[in-house]
């Protein structure tokens, strides 16, 4: 007896259901239909987009200076480091510290000649005094050079001289009842020649300490 041909296993559906609608993915009825695919594979976010600094740091604002981002200490750019300031003038000016010298033993001079003849007396430390500021003025112009101490130390026994002849001025004057200007102008002679019978040892001591202060004052300013 022949048997009725079966007929043939019909194929299975991939992914086990009918195609619905022509969708490929759609399931059987009580089988949930798997997760349509994103398009992404690997299932990260797209990357951000680049902002142009392949570091993630935001560019300093330009304030128009190239070194501003600089920090203290460093050095500027193509290795020159920081400029170095201006140095000091130099006080090396001979003639000038000449003048000043000359200047000063004027000034001090007179002084000294007014205070001694006020008192109708001479102060040593009046004579240490013009001195010394000779010697200061002219080395803190023209500096330590020889020259211009020498000249100080010689200018100052010219200052105390001055002084002298001052004070002797201002005496002869109360003396004579003769105005000041009058003695000096046509009474010169007479002034130095009381001068010279005045002199003593404390008269030449103070002329001595003039000169040595004004080289004192010359080293303490250089």
């Amino acid at each position: 007896m022949s048997q009725p041909v079966q007929p043939p296993n019909q194929p299975q559906q991939p992914y086990g259901g009918q195609p619905v609608d022509g969708n490929p993915y759609a399931g059987q009825p009580g089988h949930p239909a798997p997760a349509a695919p994103t398009g992404n594979p690997y299932g990260q976010q797209p990357p951000t987009a680049p902002t142009g600094n392949p570091y993630g740091q935001q560019p300093p604002a330009s304030t128009g200076n190239p070194f501003a981002g600089q920090q203290p200490g460093q050095s500027a750019p193509f290795g020159g480091g920081a400029p170095f300031a201006p140095a000091p003038p130099a006080r090396n000016n001979l003639l000038l510290g000449v003048l000043v010298a000359l200047g000063a033993a004027v000034v001090a001079g007179i002084l000294y000649g007014v205070i001694a003849g006020s008192i109708e007396r001479e102060v040593g430390y009046a004579a240490v005094g013009v001195g010394f500021l000779v010697g200061f003025a002219a080395s803190k112009v023209g500096g330590s050079n020889p020259a211009v101490i020498g000249a100080a130390a010689v200018f100052s026994i010219g200052a105390v001289y001055l002084g002298q002849l001052v004070g002797i001025s201002m005496v002869l004057s109360d003396l004579a009842q003769i105005p000041f200007s009058e003695v000096i102008g046509d009474h010169f002679g007479t002034v130095t020649e009381a001068w010279s019978q005045e002199a003593d040892f404390m008269t030449y001591l103070f002329l001595a300490l003039g000169a040595v202060a004004a080289v004192g004052g010359a080293k303490k300013a250089g």
